[in-house]
């Protein structure tokens, strides 16, 4: 696993008055540091030594956001309600209820 191909992002954390780099595939793991750069350095770190102590235990590694593949399909249970309003609309719009709730999600 390449450790480079993970979803990383730096924000501000107003608590801890410092910078945060985070890793989506791992959750758990975060770094401060008192710039974006040395916070994204220090993520990727904890990240690739974490990979490495998973591999070294036979433990099984997450595949990175990017490189899994995706279907396209979903479902999501609504309420009733929601769903007749959403079939309306649809039929309103002259569009099928999926298009309509694809671009609803999208915007």
């Amino acid at each position: 696993m390449n450790t480079e191909h993970y979803t990383y992002r730096v924000t501000w954390s107003a608590e801890d008055g410092e910078h945060v780099g985070l890793c989506a595939e791992f959750p758990s793991l975060s770094w401060l540091a008192a710039t974006p750069e040395a916070a994204l350095k220090g993520i990727r770190r904890v990240v690739t030594e974490t990979v490495a102590d998973l591999r070294a235990g036979g433990e099984p590694i997450p595949a990175a956001l990017a490189e899994r593949r995706y279907s396209g399909e979903f479902r999501v249970r609504i309420p009733p309600q929601v769903h007749r309003a959403l079939a309306l609309e649809a039929a309103e719009q002259g569009v099928s209820l999926n298009r309509l709730a694809s671009a609803k999600l999208a915007s």
